[in-house]
């Protein structure tokens, strides 16, 4: 038999099989149809599975702020339970929360925050712990008061509301909205008025995304402020500690004061006895700022900041007791120069080769070399250039009034300065 007439026939007994017990198949298909709505309705809709592990944490609130039962606990934002119960006691409330026991919360610094989906209510209990390690939260653990957080009520609202208009004086008011109507040039000071805001809005309205670029670039400004206020605190703290000492030598500073004057006036005759040198260096500086300039890319690839300190990795070698390392005992895939390598025990002193390139084209070689590095547009120093000689050595080194010459063996030392036995000259 061929194997497609092999495989018809078994289709052809299935169905065969199939219509034969068609009530039985029926049967089973709706009971599975049941089981599998059932566990979508219980795991997905409701959310609820009777086989995980839960633990119970109570909060003591002061008010509940519309938190009812079965309503969601959450991890910032992503939810990890619900609230069994919501009790009167003597003072407050106490809300039970069955979260999940897997769920790792770390205990210290954390707020149990009560807040609402949308202004309609929809009331649910978010979790926001400010540490990420330390102890976690255990079964039966208790949330004090003072860690908990309500929104406010409409009643707390309107009552702070009935305050602010209660404050207003209605004589004054009254005499504001009355000196509105009163003077004759009102009409067409308030049409002045309207339009130099209308003037405004269409400037701001021309100048619409800058605005929201700036708005958007200094939020980060604001941030770091806000982020850093601890630390404006310390600072200004630590200030007032040092103008307190300044203030204890008050002597010493008016001395201070006093010399500085004559400090500054030798340093600016200093600038002028040097003025000449001074201009030269500041010419070869700019020349150096403009070549850094355009190479700050390349600066930025060799300062990196994202990989770790030096000292970070030397102190990652000392650990238990001892100095761990791994030696790696296969040769390397290394590049060849084009030009031989000098002797290194003859004393000639030769100026070092111009042109070190490597010629080993393979992109998995010299990854963090040269040629690799950011040049700005239109630098093509990455290869060597056209008809290049790989002998040729760099330019003499120049020799100025301050320079040791290095002739073949080395520099000649003055007769003063050669060694002697018992007095009498090695030569």
């Amino acid at each position: 038999m061929k194997p497609v007439e092999l495989i018809a026939a078994l289709v052809l007994r299935a169905v065969r099989t199939g219509v034969a017990h068609r009530l039985l198949i029926s049967g089973i298909a709706q009971v599975g149809l049941v089981v599998v709505g059932v566990a979508y309705l219980l795991f997905g809709a409701l959310r609820d599975n009777p086989f995980a592990d839960q633990m119970t944490v109570t909060v003591d609130l002061d008010e509940s702020g519309g938190l009812l039962a079965n309503q969601d606990v959450t991890l910032r934002g992503v939810p990890i339970g619900r609230v069994a119960s919501v009790d009167f006691t003597g003072d407050g409330v106490r809300a039970v929360a069955r979260i999940d026991a897997h769920a790792r919360i770390p205990r210290e610094g954390m707020v149990a925050r009560v807040s609402g989906l949308s202004p309609a209510g929809e009331q649910y209990l978010n979790l926001e712990p400010a540490e990420s390690t330390g102890p976690l939260l255990t079964d039966g653990t208790v949330i004090g008061r003072s860690d908990t957080s309500t929104p406010i009520p409409i009643w707390r609202l309107l009552n702070n509301v009935d305050g602010l208009l209660a404050q207003t004086d209605p004589v004054q008011l009254h005499a504001v909205l009355g000196e509105l109507g009163v003077s004759e040039q009102g009409p067409q000071k308030l049409r002045e008025l309207l339009s130099g805001g209308q003037l405004l809005i269409s400037t701001l309205d021309g100048v619409l995304p800058q605005t929201v670029t700036l708005l958007r670039s200094s939020r980060p400004a604001f941030r770091i402020f806000d982020e850093g206020s601890d630390g404006i605190r310390s600072i200004a703290a630590n200030l007032g500690s040092t103008l307190a000492g300044v203030s204890a030598k008050d002597a010493g500073m008016r001395r201070l004061l006093e010399d500085t004057p004559n400090t500054l006036a030798t340093i600016d005759r200093v600038i002028a006895d040097n003025s000449e040198t001074m201009v030269q260096l500041l010419g070869n500086l700019t020349t150096v700022a403009q070549l850094s300039y355009v190479r700050v890319p390349a600066l930025q690839q060799l300062f990196r900041d994202d990989r770790p300190p030096l000292l970070d990795g030397v102190a990652s070698l000392m650990h238990g007791g001892g100095i761990w390392a791994i030696a790696d005992i296969y040769p390397r895939y290394i590049c060849d120069y084009p030009h031989p390598r000098d002797v290194p025990f003859i004393p000639n002193y030769p100026e070092p080769y111009l042109h070190t390139y490597c010629l080993n084209d393979d992109p998995g070689l010299l990854i963090r070399g040269a040629r690799n590095a950011p040049r700005p547009p239109g630098d093509d120093t990455a290869g060597p250039p056209p008809g290049w000689d790989p002998l040729r050595r760099t330019d003499p080194t120049p020799i100025g009034p301050h320079t040791i010459p290095l002739p073949y063996g080395g520099p000649v030392m003055p007769p003063q300065s050669e060694p002697h036995r018992q007095g009498i000259p090695w030569n």
